[in-house]
């Protein structure tokens, strides 16, 4: 039996979503929707345009009806970045990007909060600075109060996830990213967040590459709902009008 996905794959400069059909012995794609990726600087800070990439997100859900039923979603990003989730659910500031100055220093403070050797035994990630450990630890420096007021840390493919679902949950390819995941252990490393002095009330639960999220979100689901309809009515439009336009033709 014939099943199709919708993929949406985010780069660092431009995005797209893909219709994957496997009909039982082959797997074919389809090109929907493609966009840019722009960050934007405001204030001396470099941020990810979040609310734009989410539309963007929408508009290859509308595009996706061409494709007919969908069996499932899947969203891939960058890695390290986050988004800050208050406990009413709400964002608390655009993502910042990876290239952003915020972490200047920051994994040479880290050494002085834990041993190199053993961040690096426990992590297994190459010390670089723009990791979500050296992000984290740059407001817990200067930006404490923001932290404070977080619920969630939740990485950019699952902030995408969370507002389409509702669910905020850390998928484990993309936490192992942060310098922050016990390589050995598959879970949050508590020495490494305790060491660096993050809160650890921020951190997700980790799920596997195959764990299915339902979509909890009603907004969500009426929104694509809606979408849809408006699609299909503007089609019986169009048609309408294509058809009275050559009855009028065909008349004169």
């Amino acid at each position: 039996m014939e099943k199709k996905v919708l993929a949406f794959d985010f780069g660092a400069s431009g995005g797209r979503a893909m219709c994957g059909t496997f009909d039982g012995d082959k797997i074919s794609i389809e090109e929907l929707h493609r966009f840019s990726n722009d960050p934007v600087i405001l204030n001396g800070s470099m941020y990810w345009d979040v609310l734009r990439l989410f539309f963007e997100i929408k508009q290859g859900l509308i595009k996706a009806k061409k494709c007919g039923k969908i069996e499932s979603i899947g969203i891939d990003t960058w890695g390290v970045d986050f988004g800050l989730i208050d406990e009413e659910g709400r964002l608390l500031e655009n993502p910042v990007h990876y290239r952003d100055a915020r972490t200047e220093g920051m994994i040479e403070e880290s050494f002085k909060l834990i041993d190199k050797e053993k961040f690096y035994q426990i992590t297994g990630n190459q010390f670089m600075d723009l990791n979500t450990a050296f992000q984290l630890l740059s407001l817990v420096k200067t930006r404490k109060e923001l932290l404070e007021k977080a619920d969630k840390m939740i990485l950019m493919p699952d902030l995408f996830n969370y507002f389409l679902t509702g669910e905020k949950k850390a998928e484990y390819s993309i936490a192992s990213t942060t310098q922050l995941l016990d390589a050995k252990k598959g879970e949050w490393s508590d020495e490494v967040i305790e060491a660096l002095g993050i809160p650890k009330h921020i951190f997700p639960e980790i799920v596997q590459r195959s764990a299915l999220l339902q979509m909890k979100s009603v907004q969500s689901l009426v929104w694509i709902r809606l979408m849809l309809w408006l699609l299909q009515d503007m089609i019986r439009r169009a048609h309408l009008y294509l058809y009275q336009h050559q009855k009028k033709i065909l008349s004169s």
